[in-house]
């Protein structure tokens, strides 16, 4: 009986090395701090280049947005004449706008969708830079910026 319980004990794992359970040994405090520690400076590492990445995917996803309603705006003027004005904005390619012969939308699929900040698009018809302006004014929400605050915009 003697012997049993010690074998019990000593059992061995079946793949060499791959676990502590039944070695007997654990891993001792300082061990636990050392790799809290290494994946702690991994992600200080990491972690701001990740985020980076986020705000110039924002950016790339609202152009995408942009390029949407751009397409959208063509098959309006070509079923109607012309482009919304500004008062109807982009609400036009989803809802027919009062006095619009010609209208076959909707043009989107959905409603005009805000902007990746939560901000409404902005659309200017006739617009400064072309027969229509669409911008966004980025993760600032104001005018100008650089990076992940710059400013969409369709005329570009």
């Amino acid at each position: 009986m003697n012997n049993e319980s010690k074998t019990q004990k000593t059992k061995k794992c079946p793949v060499p090395g791959c676990c502590l359970l039944y070695s007997g040994k654990g891993i001792t405090l300082i061990e636990l701090m050392v790799v809290i520690l290494i994946l702690g400076l991994l992600a200080s590492i990491v972690a701001p280049r990740m985020f980076g990445k986020v705000g110039q995917a924002k950016q790339k996803a609202a152009k995408t947005q942009i390029g949407t309603f751009e397409t959208a705006l063509d098959m309006f003027r070509l079923d109607t004449g012309r482009y919304p004005v500004t008062s109807e904005g982009l609400k036009a390619l989803f809802t027919k706008p009062s006095e619009c012969d010609g209208w076959n939308g909707p043009y989107l699929k959905k409603e005009v969708p805000l902007d990746l900040w939560n901000q409404p698009y902005y659309f200017v018809s006739p617009g400064v830079h072309g027969d229509y302006d669409i911008y966004s004014f980025g993760a600032d929400k104001i005018e100008g910026g650089e990076g992940e605050n710059a400013d969409v915009v369709s005329w570009k």
